[in-house]
């Protein structure tokens, strides 16, 4: 097997120290073709879709690739804006706001961000990384809870970028941050706000992503800090257990998935008589197709159209003063030990590079 060549190296060149901020991904146009491309990495991701592959590949080529990225397309043309994909702008922003407080907080460090499935991948900011002179990064999954069809699926592409690089630098990953005060912090005032200006609801949902039952059955963790996020964020807001509801979204296929399911809930609340009812998606730290047409668009008509009076959606923590001191919290607990607040010694790393000549280097 062959190995990558090295990016140019100059003796006496501080070391540096990198985050890499990455989320699921998107597709690069609300279109046919972008999307048919997109769905074919992400649906093809063996984390994602656990059935044999031969059997997959056939549904996946045959069946799925040719029907759903129309669909999916429209859907997502609903929700693009001038900047594009919605999760792509706002991960941007967070990236740039997470190296300005951290900067401001003294630590020197590069900040990047990357899709899992699209641009710009986790391979290709790697590479930028070392050939910036990053020799020690840390993984930042947008994902507070942990599971094997997110955060690990990252992993899997840090680890594939790894295997084929000669020089790896050190690598620190962040598993979960499903309990963290700064993010439970960061989603009680995102709900505050809301009611300040909108008043309360007759009942809170929270609306997580789903996945297969079976995940649960084999061990993945995700249901159970979903559960736990829930609560800790009801009892941040002081509410009891007849005041809000936890279900998940995003349902795909036949078989069964995390319950209760959102819409279906929605509808039976409407049912019951509830009339105004607030929903919020703490899994998801940045808005992208799962919130904003999902969630405000189509749950918002199911609730409706079952007889509810009031429907608000509360946007994801994004771009939030809470949610980006939180990330830059976070960030800090998994840095320590790294240098990222020692100055830098020019004299020193001239005499590195003057010895490095001597024996022999070229710079």
């Amino acid at each position: 097997m062959s190995f990558r060549k090295e990016p140019s190296h100059t003796h006496g060149q501080p070391a540096k120290t990198g985050i890499l901020l990455c989320n699921l991904g998107t597709p690069e146009a609300p279109t046919a073709p972008a999307l048919r491309r997109y769905l074919a990495e992400f649906l093809g991701d063996a984390r994602v879709v656990e059935i044999p592959r031969p059997v997959w590949w056939l549904i996946l080529h045959g069946i799925i690739l040719r029907v759903r990225p129309k669909k999916s397309a429209a859907k997502y043309a609903s929700i693009w804006t001038p900047e594009g994909s919605p999760l792509k702008a706002w991960t941007e922003k967070q990236a740039k706001l997470l190296l300005g407080t951290l900067g401001e907080r003294g630590h020197r460090v590069e900040v990047r961000y990357a899709m899992r499935y699209g641009q710009p991948s986790v391979a290709a900011q790697l590479d930028a990384m070392k050939a910036a002179g990053c020799t020690r990064v840390l993984i930042v999954p947008a994902y507070p809870q942990y599971s094997g069809t997110t955060s690990a699926s990252v992993f899997d592409a840090v680890y594939g970028w790894a295997s084929k690089v000669r020089l790896i630098p050190e690598l620190r990953f962040i598993n979960r941050y499903h309990d963290q005060a700064g993010y439970i912090e960061a989603l009680k005032s995102r709900v505050q706000q809301h009611w300040l200006a909108h008043g309360r609801p007759d009942k809170l949902l929270m609306s997580f992503h789903g996945v297969p039952q079976r995940t649960l059955e084999m061990g993945d963790p995700y249901h159970c800090e979903c559960h736990k996020t829930g609560r800790l964020l009801a009892e941040a807001l002081g509410l009891n257990k007849d005041e809000y509801v936890l279900t998940f979204q995003s349902r795909f296929g036949k078989a069964k998935w995390l319950e209760p399911y959102t819409e279906p809930t929605l509808k039976a609340l409407a049912g019951s008589g509830i009339k105004r009812v607030d929903v919020i998606c703490p899994g998801f730290t940045s808005d992208c197709l799962e919130t904003l047409e999902e969630i405000a668009q189509e749950a918002r008509e199911t609730f409706l159209h079952a007889g509810g009076q009031e429907f608000h959606y509360i946007p994801c923590l994004n771009d939030s003063g809470p949610w980006i001191h939180a990330l830059a919290g976070l960030c800090e607990q998994h840095l320590a030990g790294w240098p990222t607040q020692e100055p830098q010694d020019a004299a020193a790393a001239e005499a590195t590079r003057r010895r490095a000549i001597e024996l022999g280097a070229k710079v």
